[in-house]
């Protein structure tokens, strides 16, 4: 297909001289440029070819990533194979596994807008003509596919796979499981023998968690999307049929290039973004999308809220009996056929639109059509869903006005009425369930721990663990304007929106405050008068900014609100025509 003209978007037809890339090889005074290649090994053929900016995270500081190294070199075989020049560049990661329960988390969320940022600087500082990006550990996936949005350049995403899970007293196992052991221990029903056998047995390879945690929820969004190479997603990382999938990427980023089409925005449509709620929603997936999901629609210039989010989740049936609330793994998916039997399956029944444009230039149901019927266990018939709407609910009501998020997928009861427990820090939260000081029946509040008030929106997956490790699971219920792991089960809502630190009601509940948590009803209430509620807020003082410089300062001045995905520019970002004819003097 052909990309329609678009004064603002260059002409990327491969072999013409509109590339983006004859700004820096074509011409006189262009020598110098073309000398900073020939040092890099380029030659006249080389230097003549679309440039092709590969682009991943591989690196030392989580396993998630380190499959990157060979795939990386793949995908570079498949844009040589295919005629391009491939630039291999890296950009950040932040483990969520190292950087949990500790001021670390605070830049995990900024390391998204930090990644989308730096792929923007590389390809347009260096007009490449095409991209292919890699992304494994959870913020990665959604920073690449911002990245690649926001320059609406030929694209290609892939998903470097998740580990393989681990084997514990003849049971599969993940990291998940040693996060709620310890709070297991702490219980008295585990041994700290038991839990170093765990630790030892729970991830055995390389690759991201295995479960349906936030990578491998965003994985599956990357399908659903269609920004991907079909049905790659749930691959395991270790596996050597990832050689193709690098190579096909390679193949496809140079295809896309020479029809014109189609480009990122093309893809992302609103339509689009729908399948990728859906998919969510049917697997029981992460709650952390619907940060993600609006913020990759900011960048398509497409108003997509946390309210857009929840109609599509409360109308999708929830069909994936896979980990936190389940009991499988990515492999497992894999194993039965992969993405492409969820989504073939919600297409059959109108629960996605088949008609939305994929990186193959062909429809997504056109890619799905060969999938497998689903196998029943891992993966369920919509007539045999696990249940009739989505795994997560945005829940509104006087004390979140603009939606929190609550992931039903694995709770025995949707409704909860407890009493409030203030903290004003996760840190002061977890001091407390480590030393059990808290009862069944309450509803913990952590608030300050917002995109603003954190700065950065820590994750709580150490903190809810804790409590599930201690049976506690479903006992206490616990609110938070920070986030919750893709991990994360139990009465857990968080996202509340607006949060404490900017006035948000969540500041005003106080001690013995009765709350009210209604999954099916999609409500949350605080149990207080309009009349109490004004007082409260006539009396609220603003917390003190825990970081005045450096990174999370400047977070803190530029993010919006989690229900509008935690965005740190105004979207839709344009970039001028800079595709450059021949001129005199130009080399041919």
């Amino acid at each position: 297909m052909s990309a329609p003209s678009d004064p603002k978007q260059p002409n990327a037809k491969a072999g013409s001289e509109n590339l983006r890339s004859r700004i820096t090889t074509d011409g006189i005074d262009r020598t110098p440029h073309r000398a900073f290649m020939r040092a890099m090994g380029l030659d006249d053929a080389a230097i003549a070819k679309p440039m092709i900016g590969v682009v991943s995270q591989k690196g030392e500081v989580t396993p998630c990533n380190m499959t990157h190294y060979d795939q990386v070199e793949y995908a570079k075989e498949g844009v040589s194979m295919a005629g391009g020049t491939p630039r291999e560049f890296t950009t950040i990661s932040v483990s969520d596994g190292v950087g949990m329960n500790h001021e670390g988390m605070k830049f995990s969320l900024v390391s998204r807008e930090i990644i989308a940022d730096s792929i923007e600087a590389v390809i347009h500082g260096h007009a490449y003509d095409g991209l292919i990006g890699y992304g494994g550990c959870d913020k990665t996936l959604p920073g690449v596919i911002m990245g690649m949005v926001r320059c609406n350049v030929p694209s290609v995403f892939v998903y470097g796979g998740s580990a393989l899970p681990g084997r514990f007293k003849g049971q599969d196992v993940s990291v998940l499981n040693t996060y709620e052991a310890v709070g297991a221990v702490q219980a008295g029903t585990m041994t700290e023998d038991e839990l170093a056998q765990l630790e030892e047995a729970c991830k055995p390879t390389i690759g991201a968690c295995a479960g349906q945690f936030t990578a491998n929820t965003m994985a599956m969004v990357s399908e659903a999307l269609g920004l991907t190479v079909p049905n790659s997603a749930m691959i395991p990382g270790v596996y050597s049929s990832r050689r193709g999938v690098g190579q096909r990427a390679g193949a496809l980023v140079m295809d896309i290039l020479e029809r014109g089409g189609p480009l990122p925005r093309e893809i992302v449509t609103r339509k689009a973004l729908e399948n990728a709620c859906a998919i969510v929603a049917a697997t029981g997936g992460s709650t952390n999308t619907a940060l993600h999901i609006p913020a990759i629609a900011h960048e398509a210039g497409i108003s997509f809220t946390a309210d857009d989010v929840a109609e599509v989740l409360q109308r999708t049936p929830f069909i994936g009996n896979l980990r936190p609330g389940g009991k499988y793994h990515a492999k497992d998916v894999y194993e039965i056929g992969g993405a492409h039997v969820v989504i073939k399956e919600l297409i059959k029944h109108g629960f996605m639109h088949g008609d939305t444009l994929t990186v193959t230039g062909r429809t997504l149901a056109e890619e799905v059509a060969d999938a497998p019927e689903p196998d029943g266990e891992v993966i369920r018939t919509v007539t045999e869903a696990i249940m009739p709407s989505g795994g997560v609910v945005v829940l509104k009501g006087n004390l979140c006005p603009d939606g929190a998020l609550l992931k039903v997928a694995g709770l025995k009861s949707l409704v909860f009425t407890g009493t409030a427990r203030v903290f004003e820090s996760e840190d002061e939260a977890v001091e407390s369930v480590h030393a059990r000081d808290y009862e069944a029946g309450q509803v913990l509040i952590v608030r300050n721990e917002g995109p603003v008030g954190g700065p950065g929106m820590r994750e709580m997956l150490g903190l809810t663990a804790l409590i599930y490790g201690q049976g506690m699971g479903e006992k206490v219920a616990l609110l938070t304007d920070g986030r919750f792991s893709g991990a994360t089960r139990g009465m857990c809502i968080g996202h509340a929106a607006p949060e404490a630190a900017i006035g948000g009601p969540l500041g005003l509940v106080r001690n013995g405050d009765t709350i009210t948590i209604d999954g099916k009803a999609a409500t949350i209430t605080l149990d207080v008068s309009e009349e109490e509620l004004a007082q409260r807020k006539a009396d609220w003082t603003a917390p003190p900014t825990l970081h005045r410089g450096g990174l999370l300062s400047k977070y803190a001045a530029t993010v919006g609100q989690a229900n509008a995905g935690a965005v740190t520019h105004a979207g839709n970002a344009q970039w001028p025509d800079q595709s450059r004819g021949k001129i005199k003097g130009a080399r041919s």
